[in-house]
């Protein structure tokens, strides 16, 4: 095996530098823990951005991957294949909607339900054909394709990438007055929305935000889009982040967990536990029927490896109650969080919801007080990384267990208190104190 400082030459030289990693290089994966080349192990805080709620290497998905693998692989759309089917009816009945148009990558689903409600809004809803537009938020992450970043505020995401796609509107997220006034003007087809957004720093909306944002959206008639690709399947402690307080693992029968159903909903990285790439768009028939054949597709779309890992993922949310156990180690984390942040200046604010949970470091979001945070966590053996400068996200794989939750807890107080101390003693510099 390589060593750390050859793995890390070897991207620098090679790879387009199109991220900034902490250094640190992952060999090895089992649960909530992953070992660099050298033997250190770490607590991952990161999940890959969620993608692996299950924990590294679940057993139980390992295994469908291991035994389709060696059967088969992928055949494209162009023929039928004996998984697909089994696949869409577990999913569909698991989320209680009609319907999946399968894909790999999250942004793939949000360009695929950019495209379903813009038809649905030429063939259903009447709009003149190339004139819907679509609701998003400021400070908004969907994914990196040229459209997604057409309507992004994130200037490392959007700028020198022009011309842009037309065809959205921003408004600023958890502001319903600014919703209304855009959902009331001509040729609105939909409103797409995080439920928490993630890359801004795990803004958590108000507590009826998405109830009364759906009941908008039916009163001027468009689709309610929830981006759930990295807040849903059990990351906030239901198995949605739009669940009302449903820890069962999957949709009620009636859908009472929901505040609303959404008209779209797009899932990803956790739907196959970060195993394989799988992602898929879900709807009822009105909405999924306007896609007709070669109009919309993937190769790798449905494959049949990709379907069973995705079974696999979702027993494992369920049937390990990882829902329930995201709700409680969260509450327990934002509390003990807090305390920190009573005896630690460098703490601003705590927010989150389930095992989803940032930190904002009271400093500008130009300083590096928050990298540095990060380094020394992961010196003291626990991974986590900025976003927005200032801000450190928290997102443990929800397999973690209390007294592992707590054994991270103390990792993060010491690290914080430590690096306090510094700050009294000048040793280290800060641009806002």
């Amino acid at each position: 095996m390589i060593s750390s400082k050859e793995a890390i030459g070897l991207e620098n030289k090679y790879g387009a530098h199109n991220y900034h990693p902490i250094p640190v290089v992952l060999a090895k994966g089992e649960g909530v823990h992953v070992w660099d080349p050298e033997g250190n192990r770490y607590f991952d805080f990161l999940s890959a951005y969620s993608a692996v709620n299950q924990g590294h290497c679940h057993p139980h998905i390992v295994k469908a991957l291991k035994e389709q693998g060696e059967t088969l692989t992928l055949t494209s759309r162009a023929f039928y294949n004996n998984v697909l089917g089994e696949y869409e009816k577990f999913v569909t009945e698991f989320f209680g909607f009609d319907r999946i148009l399968p894909m790999n990558t999250g942004a793939e689903g949000v360009e695929t339900a950019i495209k379903i409600c813009r038809k649905w809004a030429y063939e259903v809803k009447g709009i003149p054909e190339n004139e819907a537009n679509i609701v998003v938020c400021n400070n908004n992450f969907h994914g990196r394709t040229t459209t997604i970043i057409s309507f992004s505020d994130d200037a490392g995401a959007h700028d020198h990438f022009g011309p842009y796609t037309p065809g959205f509107v921003k408004v600023e997220y958890n502001n319903l007055s600014e919703l209304e006034e855009a959902l009331a003007q001509k040729n609105v087809a939909g409103f797409l929305v995080e439920p928490i957004q993630g890359e801004a720093g795990v803004n958590v909306p108000d507590d009826d935000y998405l109830e009364k944002a759906a009941a908008l959206c039916k009163k001027y008639n468009a689709l309610f889009i929830c981006d759930e690709v990295q807040t849903g399947i059990a990351r906030t402690g239901s198995l949605l982040a739009v669940c009302r307080n449903c820890t069962c693992g999957s949709v009620c029968e009636r859908m009472a967990p929901f505040y609303v159903k959404p008209d779209i909903l797009i899932l990803g990285k956790a739907l196959s536990g970060g195993v394989y790439p799988v992602s898929a768009v879900l709807a009822d028939d009105e909405i999924m029927a306007v896609i007709k054949p070669g109009q919309h597709g993937s190769t790798f779309g449905g494959n049949p490896l990709a379907s069973k890992i995705a079974i696999a993922a979702l027993e494992v949310i369920r049937d390990e109650s990882l829902a329930e156990n995201a709700r409680r180690l969260g509450i327990i984390f934002r509390r003990e969080i807090n305390k920190l942040k009573d005896e630690c200046s460098l703490i601003k604010h705590v927010r989150g919801k389930g095992l989803m949970n940032a930190i904002e470091i009271d400093d500008s979001p130009e300083s590096e007080t928050a990298w540095n945070l990060c380094l020394d966590l992961k010196n003291n053996g626990l991974l986590a990384k900025p976003t927005h400068g200032n801000i450190i996200r928290f997102t443990p794989p929800l397999v973690m267990t209390e007294d592992q939750l707590y054994e991270c807890i103390e990792i993060i107080r010491k690290t914080f208190l430590a690096f306090a101390e510094r700050i009294g003693k000048g040793e280290i510099s800060m641009i806002n104190s």
